[in-house]
């Protein structure tokens, strides 16, 4: 080694000189945070039935609904004879103008049944699953309450994506046949909604909220590298000054479900290895069939980031949940570590979860909602389907008909209150991002915010609390 790179190696490994400029850390912007606990259940019975949610649904919502086609259609009238309302479905009299209340049922053929859980018992090859369960030509569209049960025709339905469960009052008149052809048809639509409070920063620097899902921990990517970007950045231990001022800027990190991957047997073939299958433990847990790296390696990713910043941590789909919605919160002793910082800056919550942070107001699922509603409506557009989950006002509708639920007998804590109009909606782990924001009769607006699987994808997105306006991120790394 000449004496010139001798040199360069000792000045190296020194400390630099007083005239090179130091990066100061950077302050992390602390907001409040405020939980519900709406979706929460403290004793569980699956001895009841579940009709009593559609009941519940219909007695809570009927009274608004009514109220809005009485406004739309109280001057409204053919060939000289006004419309007027009808308290019972099975009360309509054919060639009568009127409207009534009640709830949708679709019955749809392709909708899958008890029948395909009978094929796996029998060992038989069931057919590949659908995309969709929709088919104009089969399906049919009816309308009931505690009275009774009538099917609903007319071309004004086309204009409506509608699926079991939401309520709405239909106008129209009975058929000869004993259908009800319906000429218009109206919702509850986005209930009342609090202000934002205005708050801003002595110092000016934003208050910004950060959306993930999906990460996907599983046993063969435990280690994933764009897991470790987002932590990294997240503590400010990435990029230069300018990505630490704006990472210092982001007061809490909401997981919307499926942190972990989808569980697998370790032991593919089960035939083949009872002979090898070891005893059963009486205590502890066998190792042949249960890995513990993935739930590991994400209580190790938490325990990093709860020091520096809060994480809202949910439940979804492929996480070890209950897997009836409202799921409840992931169990403490999954996290060992992490669980040292319940109730400071971790916070395990249900799904759907409602909270607010500075006064926004957020309510945010792990997917599950969508996903399901987006099989028994036409289209791909998911926007649209956020959309209407809200003006419906309920945001699981299919619940209990296809996606599964808890029997509640008290309220249905999906339908949204007087007052529960939320600022911002999140929907996780869906295929891409998607953003809007959408409007109401009095001067609501929602941001609707689709936030896509960070192991498909490696996105992120950033919402600012001030604006409400939404930033992705991506720490995808090209192979």
């Amino acid at each position: 080694m000449s004496s010139t790179s001798a040199l360069e190696v000792h000045d190296f490994l020194h400390e630099p000189s007083g005239n090179i400029p130091r990066e100061t850390p950077a302050e992390r912007v602390l907001t409040t945070h405020n939980a519900s606990d709406r979706f929460r259940i403290n004793e569980k019975s699956y001895q009841q039935q579940f009709s009593d949610m559609y009941f519940l649904r219909l007695m809570t919502l009927r009274p608004v609904v009514e109220a809005i086609a009485q406004e739309a259609w109280e001057d409204f009238e053919v060939s000289g004879e006004k419309a007027h309302k009808v308290d019972r479905a099975l009360d309509v009299l054919p060639g009568d103008l009127c409207w009534i209340t009640g709830t949708i049922y679709m019955d749809m053929p392709l909708k899958p049944n008890i029948l395909a859980d009978i094929t796996k018992d029998q060992f038989i090859i069931p057919p590949p699953p659908r995309e969709k369960y929709v088919d104009m030509g089969l399906d049919q569209t009816m309308l009931e309450d505690e009275s009774g049960r009538i099917r609903l025709t007319g071309t004004a339905l086309q204009q409506h994506e509608l699926v079991t469960g939401i309520v709405v009052s239909v106008l129209g008149s009975e058929t000869r046949n004993g259908e009800f052809n319906v000429v218009d048809l109206r919702i509850a639509d986005l209930p009342a909604q609090k202000p934002i409070p205005k708050i801003k920063l002595a110092d000016g620097r934003k208050r910004k909220v950060a959306l993930a899902s999906g990460l996907g921990i599983g046993a063969s990517q435990h280690e994933g590298l764009e897991t470790h970007l987002l932590a990294e950045y997240l503590l400010g231990e990435a990029g230069g000054m300018g990505d630490h001022e704006e990472a210092a800027t982001i007061s809490r990190l909401v997981l919307c479900g499926n942190s972990l991957a989808e569980a697998h047997a370790l032991i593919d073939d089960i035939e083949d290895s009872e002979a090898q299958k070891p005893k059963s433990k009486k205590y502890g847990y066998d190792a042949a069939t249960y890995d513990r790296a993935p739930t590991k390696a994400l209580d190790s990713i938490l325990s990093s980031l709860l020091p520096s910043i809060s994480v809202t941590l949910m439940p979804g789909e492929d996480d070890p949940a209950n897997v009836s919605v409202p799921q409840q919160p992931l169990h403490a002793a999954l996290f060992p570590t992490a669980k040292l910082w319940d109730g400071s800056t971790f916070e395990r919550v249900t799904n759907p979860w409602v909270g607010e942070i500075d006064g926004v107001s957020f309510l945010a699922t792990s997917g599950q909602n969508l996903d399901d509603m987006y099989k028994y409506v036409e289209g791909n557009d998911r926007l649209a389907m956020s959309e209407r989950l809200l003006r419906w006002r309920n945001i699981a509708p299919t619940a209990p008909d296809t996606l599964w639920s808890y029997p509640f007998q008290e309220g249905d804590p999906f339908v949204l209150d007087e007052d529960m109009c939320p600022h911002v909606f999140v929907i996780g782990n869906q295929p891409k991002f998607e953003t809007t924001v959408i409007e109401g009769n009095d001067g609501q607006k929602v941001r609707v915010i689709l936030v896509p699987r960070f192991d498909a994808t490696g996105e992120i997105v950033v919402l600012d609390l001030d604006t409400l306006e939404p930033e992705r991120m991506c720490f995808k790394v090209e192979q």
